[in-house]
């Protein structure tokens, strides 16, 4: 799976990001880029008082991006790719951000209603796509084959290495055994899911602005006190970006480095944009402008890779001589990065940051997978054995070792969104129409 992975994430992933990329923006004149006032108003802008705000199903959208690939991602990302894929890691989120923009207009656009709230998410127009083609059979196998990867995802990403961090930081944070960090995610888990499922979003509302606000609190000052360091660390970055030392010589060196590949996996295993899993929280909201929508996923990437990445990226480049010590282990890379520049109290608001985001990340995982298994069957009686299976994984990640896993996730993502990118470019006229229309719109109501 190594093999497959680095084909797959090293070339297939970034071409296809980079190209439909540049496809949606020449397509929809970059406005949804070039449009920052927009943007941020769409922020504010008020609609119905029933169901899921926009903001609302936005955070949740984060609580599912925030989490280890913020801080164990980013350490694993360099370890394995060194500085530069700090750089790719930023290419990825912007190319991300109209891809995440483009998924979540279609996730509004083909939502459903079930009990009088909204659902969807990409496997809906997914779906939508076959069957306006009348290509039922392909449309069930490719839906089917997206959501079993989601599931995948789901059990490795959203749960087994979330519990996994959660259980080494609290290890090296406080001491305490991994077993019993992963009793104590089990005991949280049924309480959220099996006793108060209704609350989910007002948790992960509440956990979401806090643990990003503790953890860029305590990353800004670690990096306002070593500010004169900063331009040889940004300066490292992009020098080593472009080298092809770690994959060899020849034509193709580029595109197999280490930098590119893990840069690129690991910034879409951070906001996840255009592999369409966030499509999933952002069709509860109760908007009634796919686009405003679309630019909270802008502002979602954003958020997760621009800012909360690229913090943790500092923070262990200009601590790296501790932190490499540990780069066999990203969780004590990033530990040591903290702790060099705060002292001991860095390790217990970093264990807090750790669990905080991941827990989020769980939660909000929890719900993906309860759609994917309710876009398969059907049927809510599998809903409580989904969760229990769910929180059995949670448990199991708390102690068992994650490289297969790891490559699980990293292939899970990749061919999602090499699927997703797919159906995004077959629906781009819909895309289209619906942002034009709504840019005219605006310009008209302006002339008025």
């Amino acid at each position: 799976m190594e093999t497959l992975n680095s084909y797959l994430s090293g070339t297939l992933v970034p071409i296809s990001l980079f190209l439909y990329s540049i496809f949606f923006l020449v397509i929809l004149q970059g406005r949804p880029m070039i449009n920052p006032n927009i943007i941020i108003k769409s922020i504010f802008k008020k609609n119905s008082d029933s169901g899921t705000s926009p903001i609302r199903a936005v955070i949740f959208a984060l609580a599912g991006t925030l989490g280890v690939g913020n801080i164990v991602g980013v350490a694993s990302a360099i370890a394995l790719g060194g500085a530069g894929a700090v750089f790719w890691m930023w290419v990825c989120a912007f190319l991300a951000m109209i891809l995440k923009y483009c998924e979540v207009v279609l996730a509004i656009l083909h939502r459903r209603m079930r009990n009088g709230e909204n659902y969807g998410g990409a496997m809906y127009y997914m779906m939508d796509f076959f069957r306006s083609r009348k290509k039922h059979i392909i449309g069930i196998i490719y839906t089917f084959t997206f959501t079993a990867l989601c599931l995948v995802n789901g059990f490795t990403m959203g749960s087994v290495i979330q519990s996994n961090a959660i259980a080494e930081s609290f290890e090296a944070g406080f001491g305490i055994d991994p077993i019993f960090t992963g009793i104590l995610l089990c005991f949280l888990c049924i309480i959220v899911f099996l006793f108060n499922g209704k609350k989910v979003f007002s948790l992960c509302e509440k956990l979401v602005p806090f643990v990003s606000i503790l953890y860029l609190g305590m990353s800004f000052v670690i990096i306002f006190r070593s500010y004169e360091r900063l331009p040889s660390v940004i300066g490292e970055i992009f020098s080593s970006a472009f080298s092809i030392t770690s994959a060899g010589a020849g034509a193709f060196g580029f595109l197999l480095s280490k930098s590119l590949r893990y840069g690129t996996i690991r910034g879409l295993f951070s906001n996840e944009a255009g592999c369409g899993t966030a499509p999933t929280a952002h069709a509860t909201s109760n908007t009634d402008s796919p686009c405003d929508q679309g630019f909270l996923g802008i502002i979602e990437v954003f958020i997760d890779t621009i800012l909360v990445c690229t913090v943790t990226a500092f923070v262990i480049l200009l601590n790296k001589e501790t932190a490499f010590n540990f780069i066999d282990n990203p969780m004590l890379m990033a530990f040591s990065a903290f702790s060099v520049s705060l002292g001991n109290v860095s390790s217990v608001l970093l264990s807090i940051s750790v669990f905080l985001f991941a827990f989020a990340t769980i939660i909000c995982w929890g719900y993906y997978g309860k759609e994917c298994v309710y876009f398969i069957v059907k049927n809510k009686k599998f809903e409580k054995i989904y969760y229990c299976v769910y929180i059995v994984t949670v448990l199991m990640g708390s102690y068992i070792s994650l490289d297969i896993v790891w490559q699980l996730a990293d292939f899970a993502v990749g061919a999602m969104t090499l699927m997703n990118l797919y159906i995004l470019g077959k629906m781009s006229r819909e895309i289209r129409k619906e942002t034009l229309m709504y840019f005219e719109k605006r310009a008209s109501r302006r002339k008025l």
